[in-house]
C-alpha cells in the first residue's frame, strides 16, 4: 500500500511539473516561429493582453484534423498547440475564438484542477483497498470466532472497491465537462464574440478526419473529441456534446 501511495504521488508529481512536454512530446508538436505564422502569433499575443494573461509558447501539429489544446502547470508556463488542419478551415474570428476558449483553461488553471482530481480520484481507489484490507483481516478473526459480521463487512468493502473507482472517474469527467462550459463562455466574453467560437466548433464537429497524434491519456486536453465515428454514452464523454455548446453559445449572442 505504502508503495502504491509512493508510486502514485510521484506520477502524480511528475505529470504536473513536465505535463507540457510529454503533452507535446506524445502530440508531435512542433514550436512555431513568430515568422513562420505572424498571424496568428498576434492573434495569440492580443488575446492575452485582453486577458492579462504572459505569452504562450505555440506550436503546431502537423495533422488534417481541426483541432487544438492547451496545457502547462501554470501561466507562464502554458503551452498552446493547434493543429495544421484548423488553421485551414477558419477565420480570423473563428481561430480567435478556439485561442480564447485556450487561453481561458490557462486562465482558469484547469491543467492544476485535473492534476488534483487526478489525485483524488487516486486516493480514493487507495482508501477503498485500505477498507477492504481492514475488513479482511477482521473477517478472519470473527470467522474464527463463528459470527457472520466480518463476512458481511469484507462483501460490502469489496463493492466499495469496485465501485468507488467507477464513481471517482465519472467525477472527473463530469468535471472536464463542466470547465469546457466554462472555457466557452470565458471564451467569447474575452473576443466578445461568441459566435466566432460556435462557428469554429461547427465545422470542427463536420470534419471526418480522426486526429492521428490523439489517444486516450490526451484526449480529455483538446478543445472537441479528436475521435470521430466513436459513439460514446454520454456519462463517459472528456467534453460535453458539442452541439449543446453551440447551442449555449448562440444563446449569448442573442
Amino acid at each position: 500500500m505504502f508503495i502504491a501511495v509512493f508510486v502514485s504521488i510521484f506520477m502524480s508529481l511528475i505529470s504536473y511539473w513536465y505535463s507540457d512536454k510529454i503533452v507535446l512530446s506524445m502530440s508531435h508538436a512542433k514550436p512555431l516561429k513568430q515568422q513562420e505564422n505572424p498571424e496568428l502569433y498576434r492573434i495569440v499575443e492580443n488575446l492575452c493582453i485582453t486577458a492579462g494573461l504572459p505569452m504562450p509558447r505555440i506550436y503546431i501539429i502537423d495533422d488534417p484534423s481541426p483541432n487544438a489544446f492547451a496545457t502547462g502547470r501554470n501561466p507562464k508556463n502554458a503551452v498552446i498547440a493547434v493543429t495544421d488542419g484548423l488553421l485551414k478551415i477558419t477565420d480570423r474570428s473563428e481561430l480567435e475564438g478556439v485561442i480564447a476558449h485556450e487561453l481561458s483553461h490557462i486562465g482558469n488553471r484547469d491543467i492544476l484542477l485535473s492534476t488534483v482530481v487526478v489525485v483524488l480520484v487516486g486516493s480514493i481507489t487507495l482508501i477503498a483497498d485500505m477498507f477492504l484490507r481492514a475488513r479482511f483481516f477482521r473477517g478472519r478473526r470473527s470467522s474464527e470466532g463463528g459470527g457472520q459480521a466480518g463476512a458481511i463487512l469484507m462483501l460490502i468493502g469489496l463493492i466499495f472497491i469496485i465501485l468507488s473507482p467507477i464513481f471517482a472517474k465519472l467525477i472527473q469527467l463530469a468535471i472536464s465537462r463542466k470547465r469546457e462550459f466554462l472555457a466557452d463562455a470565458s471564451g467569447a466574453l474575452l473576443t466578445r464574440y461568441p459566435e466566432g467560437l460556435a462557428s469554429a466548433l461547427e465545422k470542427i464537429s463536420k470534419n471526418p478526419i480522426p486526429l492521428r497524434v490523439a489517444n486516450n491519456a490526451t484526449a480529455h486536453l483538446y478543445i472537441a473529441n479528436p475521435f470521430r465515428g466513436k459513439n460514446i454514452n454520454k456519462l463517459l464523454m472528456t467534453h460535453p456534446p458539442i452541439e449543446e455548446r453551440i447551442k449555449r453559445l448562440r444563446e449569448m449572442s442573442v
